[in-house]
Formats: C-alpha cells, sequence, structure tokens
C-alpha cells in the first residue's frame, strides 16, 4: 500500500480537491491596500503576494474578480503590501470578513503614494501599478516598489487553511 495520493489533472479536478492541494503551499498573510475613487481607505486579506523581480523592484499579486475591492485597486495609481507580523492575527480576520469599517479602530497612516500603510507590520512595500491583466477568476496586479520598510518582526503563516506562527530553522 502506498501513501501517495493519487494526481487530479485540472481538468478532472473539481474546486475543493484542487483547494487541498494548493493549501499544502504555505504563505505570508498581507493586507493590501489603496483607496478608493474618494479617497477612502480600501484593504483585504491576500495570500497570494509574491515576488517578481529584484531589478527593476516588481511584486505581484492578485484579487478575485468578484472582490467587492475590485474597482478601487482596477483604478488606483498605488498600492501597499503590508506584510502582517504573529501579533496581527486578529488584523488578518478583520480584512478578510466584508465590510466597509475594516480600518476603524486600526493604526495606518499614508505613505509617500497616498495609500494606507498599516502600523506594527514585518514588512510595508508601497508600489506603483504598473500591469493589471485579468487571468481566470482573478486580476493580476503588478507593481514596482517605491518605498519599503522593514521590522525583525515574525511573519504570519497560513498553510492548509489555518494561521501558523513560523518555527524555528531547520
Amino acid at each position: 500500500m502506498t501513501d501517495i495520493a493519487p494526481v487530479i489533472t485540472p481538468e478532472a479536478s473539481h474546486q475543493v480537491p484542487l483547494r487541498q492541494a494548493l493549501s499544502a503551499f504555505s504563505t505570508g498573510v498581507t493586507v493590501v491596500s489603496t483607496v478608493s475613487g474618494t479617497g477612502a481607505p480600501v484593504g483585504l486579506t491576500a495570500n497570494s503576494f509574491n515576488v517578481l523581480s529584484l531589478e527593476p523592484p516588481l511584486v505581484l499579486w492578485s484579487l478575485r474578480t468578484n472582490s467587492s475591492c475590485v474597482e478601487a485597486f482596477q483604478s488606483a495609481s498605488h498600492f501597499t503590501i503590508n506584510i502582517l507580523s504573529e501579533q496581527q492575527l486578529e488584523l488578518s480576520r478583520r480584512f478578510a470578513r466584508p465590510g466597509d469599517d475594516r480600518f476603524d479602530g486600526v493604526t495606518w497612516r499614508f505613505g509617500p503614494g497616498a495609500v494606507p500603510r498599516i502600523q506594527g507590520c514585518a514588512a510595508i512595500f508601497e508600489c506603483r501599478t504598473v500591469s493589471r491583466q485579468i487571468y481566470g477568476d482573478h486580476v493580476l496586479i503588478i507593481g514596482r516598489v517605491e518605498d519599503y520598510r522593514y521590522q525583525a518582526k515574525r511573519p504570519l503563516i497560513f498553510h492548509h487553511g489555518r494561521y501558523h506562527a513560523l518555527g524555528e530553522p531547520l
């Protein structure tokens, strides 16, 4: 008997088994923020963040096309990737829930690109949007890093549908 699960091709899969398989990849947790057309802060929890290039400094993330925030990010010239620390679990949950009051009670300020930066994060990357492309049910957003901040804090991790603290190095 083998412990290896059968291979499920994307054509034959359903969303639930595919999502379970994708959840084997651990990610950091971010809140991506920008402003609406009226200047109000907009943000959501996302774990789809990744580094694209160091020269030039480019990052990417993706957003569901049916997200309530998609209009703000589709028209924004800038956005901030706020990489959450282990102490910001409740912040992640707050920004993952629907609602317009996500920033109420959150300590934040505008950065140089006039987009919200959440205080206490492990790192913050303020980016100018350089590309938006729709692929499948998501918008892929690429940004050029114009400013960043880093603090020696342990990041919040998401793995198999649950939050985790970063373990000891191997």
